[in-house]
């Protein structure tokens, strides 16, 4: 790539990266109790900011050749602490953070990237089953010490995107007539998304198992 057009799109993020202070600054001075929309608003917009400025970061690193795509994924997947685990016929996949509010623009390869990736390494080193009849599981974990408004409405939260990345790796169809889907919340001490997938048989165990947890609220589609 050109040096100039290289320049041109550092210049680009280093905009997006002042308006990213401007949003954290606002972010201290806000009034939580007083303005939790306000907060809200400032806090989702920074949040989506970074991860387009990641993104912008993740292209030119591309487009210099320097480093190619598998060998930046590996240290993003690590990065993001995305884990994968297949015990008794159970697969869970741990994700970093919530996932975004549906209408959110966000741009997924964000997350999708290095979750694509994990799961094609996964498969280079280990098996992954297929599950023709199954239930789909998400948890969002929200962090205990924060406020309880917090917690969303699963409709308004977007499971898709994520479920279109898994499904080619371990689902034969991931229509409603083969896949089940499960929503949970949980609380404990630091946000994060973990999906499970299991065959039908499996799941009244496992939920039985799940609904022993502490601070749970549930809703299944």
């Amino acid at each position: 790539m050109d040096t100039k057009i290289v320049l041109q799109r550092i210049s680009m993020i280093e905009d997006q990266t002042d308006k990213l202070k401007n949003s954290l600054f606002a972010m201290k001075m806000t009034d939580i109790p007083k303005y939790p929309t306000n907060y809200e608003e400032l806090s989702t917009d920074a949040a989506l900011r970074a991860e387009h400025i990641a993104c912008q970061l993740r292209n030119l690193i591309y487009a210099t050749g320097i480093v190619s795509k598998t060998e930046y994924m590996e240290k993003a997947t690590k990065v993001h602490g995305i884990q994968i685990q297949n015990d008794k016929g159970i697969l869970t996949i741990r994700l970093p953070g919530l996932l975004p509010k549906r209408k959110a623009h966000v741009n997924i390869g964000f997350i999708n990237e290095p979750l694509h990736f994990a799961l094609k390494e996964y498969l280079e080193h280990d098996s992954l089953p297929v599950f023709e009849n199954c239930v789909v599981c998400f948890i969002q974990i929200y962090d205990q010490h924060l406020p309880l408004r917090r917690i969303r409405d699963y409709d308004n939260l977007e499971f898709k995107q994520i479920l279109d990345t898994i499904s080619p790796f371990v689902l034969r169809d991931d229509s409603g007539l083969f896949c089940d889907s499960y929503h949970t919340s949980r609380l404990e001490d630091a946000d994060y998304t973990s999906v499970h997938i299991m065959d039908k048989s499996d799941f009244p165990e496992w939920l039985k198992q799940e609904k022993k947890r502490i601070s749970t609220l549930s809703e299944i589609s």
